[in-house]
């Protein structure tokens, strides 16, 4: 199942008795610090959770795997999670 924001927020109205209005604004408000941390190349640490972190990957040779074509894959950053000891022990008991 795919968990989707709204489901997020919904959940947090019920957990914590808050209306739609507040749920929603806290989830929009954790989001945007966390999304504007990591564009400044920050690292976001949650305890218990993990950490995200934002890489950067250089270029390298791709293949089409149809046509067999090779070509460059240009270089981009990505956002990569790590599961803390505790969550990854949690998901595997």
């Amino acid at each position: 199942m795919t968990r989707i924001k709204e489901d997020i927020i919904r959940d947090v109205m019920n957990r914590i008795t808050l209306d739609r209005k507040y749920a929603k604004n806290l989830v929009e408000t954790i989001l945007k610090i966390m999304k504007n941390s990591l564009e400044q190349s920050e690292e976001v640490m949650i305890s218990g959770f993990g950490h995200f972190k934002v890489r950067r990957k250089n270029p390298r040779m791709g293949r089409n795997p149809k046509t067999k074509e090779s070509y460059e894959i240009s270089e981009r950053t990505v956002v990569t999670f790590y599961p803390s000891k505790v969550f990854r022990k949690e998901l595997n008991s």
